[in-house]
């Protein structure tokens, strides 16, 4: 039983790597599409979104099989419990890269001048939220709650970004009003990642969670007793 259920638990954790894998991908050609507005890697975003919505639809009938055929308990319970909310997380970045590529998708032509993005810092915004989701890979290949436990001061910088962004744009409005319209639609595609932060640590919580029984959700993740 202890060997069938190890198997199992192994190729669970292969799937959620390749999950992975795919989702980094689809957000980091979301990002290059919306910075270089190629609308034919928008494209390729919204045709593989599909795998992404069938391998999260895998995962979770594999970790319901496991539960109902081996009735795993502690460590392996947490793993299993852990997979599932993460691979539901991973799925929603890939929900947030499809609608970055959709918005690339909506406007035919660039709307924003190259100087207003820079001071928007949407390059390092995507940036950051990939090396968060980079991360987060790593300590879940690694079993490591310290790295874990790193993401979560990097999803300050998201939030920061996003604040400011919404205060650029409505000044540049008063300046260039045609571009109104324009620019309530960009504010979606920072909301989006600066959502995307928050989903890498729920990812970041449920790796703590499977590998240290210690549940971070509704914390306040400066707290000290949560990073020893």
């Amino acid at each position: 039983m202890v060997k069938f259920i190890e198997s199992e638990l192994t190729l669970l954790k292969k799937e959620i790597d390749e999950m992975w894998t795919l989702v980094y991908n689809q957000l980091e050609r979301a990002g290059d599409a919306v910075l270089s507005h190629d609308r034919e890697l928008a494209r390729q975003v919204l045709v593989r979104e599909r795998r992404v919505n069938a391998l999260e639809l895998k995962v979770d009938s594999d970790v319901e099989d496991i539960i109902a055929l081996y009735n795993p308990v502690g460590i392996e319970l947490r793993f299993v419990l852990a997979m599932l909310k993460i691979n539901t997380n991973l799925e929603r970045l890939g929900d947030f890269a499809e609608g970055i590529a959709r918005y690339v998708l909506k406007n035919e032509t660039p709307v924003m001048d190259a100087d207003l993005l820079a001071k928007l810092r949407l390059e390092e915004m995507i940036r950051e939220a990939l090396a968060m989701l980079r991360l987060a890979k790593e300590a879940f290949l690694e079993e490591n709650q310290e790295l874990a436990t790193t993401v979560f001061a990097k999803d300050n910088l998201l939030d920061e970004i996003n604040a400011k962004a919404t205060e650029i744009l409505a000044d540049y409005i008063q300046g260039y009003p045609d571009t109104a319209l324009a620019c309530l639609n960009l504010v979606s595609i920072f909301r989006k990642l600066e959502r995307s932060g928050d989903h890498i640590n729920n990812i970041a919580e449920e790796l703590v969670f499977f590998i240290d029984a210690k549940v971070l959700k509704h914390s306040d993740h400066t707290d000290e007793r949560y990073m020893k």
